[in-house]
């Protein structure tokens, strides 16, 4: 945090991707309330969703072709525009969500962006804990996020709570964007096909678990909120606990080195968790074992950032990110859809069998497949240089 412009960084960031911990129950609760109908709500925030997967990589790899700050000007400013028109403007369903879906299109790329930037702020000793300390600090966007979302959208409006996030989003993104950084760094044009870099094993890795990791977090997040039910505030003490554990352990973590059995580790921390979490649907009993696995989550995704940054032309960087996070995406959708059926059928414990299968393949994939991670001890974390053939002039 001493590095210039690292504090910086990571406060502008974190308050551009903060909309992230708020739109969903924002937008949730607006549509519910317009429509009277949860169904109509999922439907357009599945559309949001499937906007954001697309655009992952797409709007991180166009960073390379146009730079970082016409990239993320333009983003914001649709996104913001989206964003704004479902919560001033009554419409049908369909049209809900078309809007949602322009505006999970546009969302920006800050994330790919501000982790593709770490590497040329810092020394390579200082990387993994910078990353360590960026995936800590994220927890602050799903501890806050919800409850502020939830209290203004309950107690003063839905519609005051969406144009809260897209306050968030401006003032955030303007910020992030005028960092002397993002314009500093350029990010070299890739001479590769879109899609190319998921050939690499590590980020097609990496991808694989991001993507099992956070569908076992989601399966239990609506575990969670299924057992205690919307009368009491249990349910958001829990998951606050646990994103306040994931927090502490990142920042505890993040010294230390990465080898190829750090993954596996640190998944196995959290499956650990999980599982005891089957055992019952007491409140502390519960509580205790989030914790237990919130020791491995956010050391977790250090590891899995530092992997991709190590493993990657500085070129691909970006689209790379992109990739994970749609991998990311589609596992919160697919561990919350299929969470979902085993409460109907099984009730709330279905939801922590889930999570724990899904935790279960993570640790059975981050095993089998170890070697495609680079073992980082002893060398540098940052992104492979990009180079090419100069042509010299004839003796």
């Amino acid at each position: 945090m001493r590095t210039p412009g690292v504090a910086r960084i990571i406060a502008a960031q974190l308050l551009a991707r903060f909309p992230s911990g708020m739109l969903s129950l924002a937008i949730l609760l607006h549509v519910e309330r317009v429509h009277d109908s949860y169904g109509a709500a999922g439907l357009v925030l599945a559309a949001t969703s499937i906007g954001q997967g697309i655009a992952g990589p797409l709007t991180s790899r166009w960073m390379g072709r146009w730079g970082m700050r016409p990239v993320l000007l333009l983003t914001i400013t649709v996104c913001a525009a989206a964003v704004t028109t479902i919560a001033l403007v009554e419409m049908p369903v369909v049209l809900y969500m078309l809007v949602a879906l322009i505006a999970g299109l546009s969302y920006p790329p800050v994330q790919p962006a501000v982790r593709t930037i770490y590497p040329k702020m810092v020394t390579s000793r200082q990387l993994t804990p910078l990353f360590s300390l960026d995936a800590s600090a994220q927890e602050l966007i799903w501890i806050g996020g919800p409850v502020i979302a939830t209290f203004v959208s309950t107690q003063i409006s839905t519609v005051l709570g969406i144009l809260l996030a897209v306050i968030f989003l401006l003032a955030g993104g303007v910020w992030f964007v005028a960092s002397p950084e993002v314009g500093r760094i350029r990010i070299p044009r890739t001479k590769r096909s879109f899609g190319t870099v998921m050939k690499r094993p590590p980020v097609l890795l990496v991808t694989a678990v991001g993507f099992l990791m956070i569908a076992a977090a989601a399966a239990v997040e609506a575990g969670v909120v299924a057992t205690f039910g919307h009368g009491g505030p249990e349910a958001g003490f829990v998951l606050a606990i646990w994103a306040l554990g994931s927090l502490a352990s990142g920042l505890a973590l993040g010294h230390l080195p990465v080898s190829q059995w750090s993954l596996p580790r640190r998944t196995g921390m959290l499956f650990v968790g999980l599982a005891l979490a089957t055992f019952s649907q007491d409140f502390w009993w519960m509580t205790i074992s989030l914790l237990v696995s919130s020791i491995g989550f956010a050391p977790a995704l250090a590891v899995m950032f530092a992997t991709v940054s190590a493993s990657v032309r500085f070129s691909d960087t970006a689209e790379a990110y992109g990739w994970v996070g749609t991998g990311q995406l589609i596992g919160a959708a697919v561990g919350s859809a299929l969470a979902g059926f085993l409460i109907d059928s099984a009730g709330p414990v279905g939801a922590f069998w889930t999570g724990g299968a899904f935790a279960a393949a993570c640790v059975l994939v981050a095993t089998l497949f170890r070697r495609a991670s680079p073992d980082l001890r002893g060398r540098e974390a940052g992104p492979i240089a990009d180079t090419e053939p100069v042509a010299l002039p004839p003796t």
